[in-house]
């Protein structure tokens, strides 16, 4: 071959290189999270990342219903925010492709009461808020339930709706609102049942105004991080969940809730 054949064969196939499309970008990860004191837990993560090579970049969100639309639609790669009863409910309702890759933590509802130190002081026709999401309702209905407030329909389970309650001896009024809402709505209630995050949002304190708490054990709604379905052998996935488990995090997450949430990994 003549050095000008040569010539033009090496311009050509730099110019064919140059017309095939980048190859996608697994390094820098959008990962969707809830605003508050998880933004400070994943800063560490985000710190742990760097060293398997992944630049994360936080979306920070204010409500539950945007994560899983955007994760979906590709605006982020991953999330972190949710349990999964509520990612199956989510799934039922808008037929996301969502699949859990690895546990973060788990924050046990609580019923909280800024007028009554204890469950058996809750008067006849006392309100209780409760979340108005179907797998937050579901979760209130059943931790009133366990504490004798109310009975619910057997098979019931963890979807529960106020037309499964049987038996209400205290005529309790249960009132739904928003998840986001309801600890903040606390003065306006006789008593509420706020998931943990939110009680600290709304200025809740789990030592001096929980009257009662779900149980730890065996609790169905530890939370994970979650990618669209088609990535999820994707290996920077791996890499996202280890940058989380590890003991810096964790030390972070005790810091930062308090003992309020417990890490579930």
């Amino acid at each position: 071959m003549t050095t000008f054949t040569r010539r033009a064969a090496l311009a050509l196939g730099t110019l064919l290189l140059g017309a095939l499309p980048a190859l996608a970008d697994n390094t820098h990860i959008k990962v969707g999270i809830i605003g508050g004191e998880d933004e400070a837990v994943w800063a560490v993560a985000a710190e742990q990342a760097k060293a398997k090579g992944l630049d994360i970049e936080l979306v920070v969100f204010n409500d539950y219903t945007q994560p899983n639309e955007a994760l979906q639609n590709g605006e982020i790669d991953a999330n972190a925010f949710q349990h999964k009863p509520y990612l199956d409910a989510q799934i039922a309702a808008h037929g996301y492709t969502i699949t859990p890759v690895g546990l973060t933590a788990v924050w046990p509802i609580g019923l909280y009461s800024k007028k009554f130190h204890a469950v058996a002081d809750l008067p006849e026709g006392a309100v209780i808020g409760v979340p108005n999401d179907p797998s937050n309702a579901g979760r209130a209905l059943n931790v009133l339930a366990a504490q004798g407030l109310i009975k619910l329909k057997d098979g019931a389970g963890i979807l529960a709706t106020v037309a499964d309650i049987t038996e209400n001896p205290k005529n309790l009024q249960i009132k739904e609102l928003d998840a986001g809402v309801v600890g903040r709505a606390i003065d306006d209630l006789d008593a509420a049942v706020v998931n943990t995050d939110w009680a600290l949002k709304s200025g809740l304190d789990p030592k001096t105004d929980r009257i009662a708490q779900e149980a730890v054990k065996d609790n169905p709604y530890n939370n994970f991080i979650a990618v669209k379905t088609d990535r999820k052998d994707e290996p920077w996935v791996k890499d996202l969940v280890a940058a989380y488990q590890n003991d810096a995090v964790k030390a972070k997450f005790d810091e930062v809730y308090k003992g309020t949430g417990i890490s579930a990994y």
